[in-house]
């Protein structure tokens, strides 16, 4: 067992009181841990602007003696501040932020969760062959097995992909080594932020177009919806995700509740990310790609139960027998598809080595058809909630405690204003990426080429439903404010009806205020009749002239009979 100095912190917390039961491996650093009880500060290590930058970084620093892809990183850092934040991440073995978790681990569970995450393997050294009907497949599960399939060279002509499920230090040291990989390709990969605030060290910075052209690599971003039957089931799943090396987040969408779904049920969309390195061949090198995967979260279920399988039905004229993916994790549904590769696609990864990536790329575009098909049914709940209230349980005394003017549905819809322009971006980076305006790699036409299409269809969807939710939230404000008019409305009445009590009984309190001020109250006796002879006719006659509907209604009798005179006027001067 490697032995780890944790210096300060670990000192501080070697003895920790966890009065929740909490296994702090087990939490994803986010600031929502504040509600379940657990002190957690995004910048417990300092931000951006510190210096030195990191706080406690000798409490987890290793030796790089033996690392020598580490050593590079962390001299590197120098010049390119950003790579420091992958050097934090490979001595940690997981994201920096949740370095404040583990040190409160017992010392000797510390040691094993480190050991046991620096060492995560799973990986499949994937051969393409031309000529061979299928690829050839080997399974690694340790470094040392690893650093073993690098050091042998594939079979002649033969272009390799290695696989890999979830990262790790020494995944991460052998590949970057042996394979002369750029760091920036690991440091894109580990993080899951979509947005970064002005104090945030691992900030990712866009490159110039002209920097990054050039760059063997790329990274795709998507997101993958999933159903969750309980409560308990999406916390399980949250615990899994925090297992995981890299960082993966669900956003739940608990806010979008109907009464077509389980009130207990959470549907959760998890971030995820997918990249790929190729170094082409030489006549030297063989061609070889690393295709970097996430791990899969197997609580729950994938949303509709996930993606159709990437073939046409068979007709019952066709006896062929075919297999079915596995539906358990994404690294064992990619080997799966993988397998299938035609022979064509094989023969045309020797002229485009992206080939390699076809059907991860097939499992990405599936998984954003996906999420267009719920949030479109989520967009015309909405619609139909400020269509039809009534159906949604919503009752006019609860609308009217909402100001009547659709609060719910707007805050519903407002998430998907602020997400859709994000997936969006998402899905046009991946084709600027997979698909750029410059000559194309092959002259020939291949499954790359062929999936153009069906990304432009996936931007297409993003963008209609973009505009959609601003229809949505346009003709919401317009029913807000018709709304907000007849209660306007309804207030002008009722303050009507008040005014004409005061019109009333205004005149008697003054008539009878007049009166009172004699001190003879046994006079009143011969003169009370003079109170209802004077205060009744001004009451009348006050609420008579202050009455818009009378004198409307007078007015306009006036001008009719004026308007009968006139006609029969006129008809009998023609007589």
């Amino acid at each position: 067992m490697m032995a780890y100095d944790r210096g300060s912190v670990i000192s501080e917390t070697k003895n920790p009181s966890n009065q929740n039961g909490l296994d702090y491996n087990e939490l994803i650093p986010d600031r929502k841990l504040e509600h379940i009880g657990v002190e957690y500060n995004d910048y417990f290590n300092g931000d951006i602007y510190d210096d030195p930058v990191c706080r406690y970084e000798q409490d987890w620093e290793i030796d790089p003696k033996e690392r020598p892809y580490l050593k590079h990183i962390k001299s590197s850092s120098r010049a390119w501040p950003h790579l420091r934040y992958l050097a934090q991440w490979m001595e940690i073995t997981t994201s920096p932020t949740k370095w404040q978790l583990l040190s409160k681990l017992p010392s000797q569970k510390l040691d094993d969760v480190r050991e046991e995450r620096a060492r995560r393997t799973e990986i499949a050294a994937i051969d393409f062959v031309s000529g061979q009907p299928a690829p050839t497949i080997q399974h690694i599960t340790s470094p040392e097995a690893l650093a073993g399939c690098l050091d042998k060279p594939a079979a002649p002509g033969a272009t390799r992909l290695y696989v890999v499920e979830d990262l790790s230090r020494d995944v991460i040291e052998h590949l970057g080594s042996k394979l002369d990989i750029d760091p920036l390709f690991f440091r894109e990969h580990i993080n899951d932020y979509t947005w970064y605030n002005t104090r945030d060290p691992w900030v990712e910075l866009p490159d110039l177009d002209i920097v990054s052209r050039s760059r063997p690599y790329f990274r795709l971003m998507y997101m993958q919806p999933r159903y969750f039957k309980t409560e308990e089931s999406f916390q399980m799943a949250q615990k899994q995700a925090a297992k995981f090396n890299v960082l993966r987040r669900l956003d739940a969408d608990n806010k979008h509740t109907s009464p077509f779904d389980d009130e207990s049920a959470t549907v959760a969309l998890v971030r995820s990310k997918a990249s790929l390195w190729i170094r082409p061949a030489s006549n030297s090198q063989q061609a070889v790609g690393v295709l970097l995967i996430d791990p899969s979260i197997t609580e729950g279920y994938p949303l509709w139960r996930g993606y159709r399988p990437f073939r046409n039905s068979p007709c019952p004229s066709d006896q062929t027998q075919y297999d079915e993916p596995p539906r358990t994790t994404l690294f064992r549904d990619l080997l799966f598809w993988i397998q299938q590769t035609s022979q064509q696609d094989i023969d045309a990864i020797e002229n485009n080595p992206r080939v390699m990536a076809f059907r991860i790329l097939e499992i990405i575009c599936a998984e954003w058809l996906t999420l267009s098909r719920y949030v479109t049914a989520r967009l015309g709940q909405i619609e139909w909630e400020i269509e039809r209230p009534e159906w949604f349980g919503i009752d006019k005394q609860e609308l009217q405690r909402e100001s009547i003017n659709f609060n719910m549905s707007l805050k519903k819809l407002h998430t998907w204003r602020r997400r859709l322009p994000v997936y969006r971006a998402m899905v046009g980076d991946t084709r600027a990426k997979l698909f750029p305006n410059n000559t194309p790699v092959s002259s020939r036409e291949d499954c790359i080429d062929k999936l153009e299409k069906d990304f432009a269809i996936v931007a297409e969807h993003y963008h209609d439903l973009l505009q959609r939710t601003e229809r949505i939230a346009a003709v919401a404000t317009a029913v807000t404010a018709i709304e907000e008019s007849r209660r306007a409305i309804e207030q002008n009445k009722t303050l009507g009806r008040l005014t004409y009590l005061a019109v009333i009984f205004a005149p008697l309190s003054f008539v009878s205020s007049f009166f009172s001020m004699s001190a003879d109250l046994a006079g009143l006796s011969q003169t009370i009749w003079v109170y209802f002879c004077v205060a009744v006719p001004i009451s009348l006659l006050v609420y008579l002239l202050v009455d818009k509907n009378w004198t409307n209604n007078l007015q306009g009798a006036y001008n009719k009979t004026k308007a009968a005179k006139q006609s029969t006027w006129v008809f009998n001067k023609k007589r």
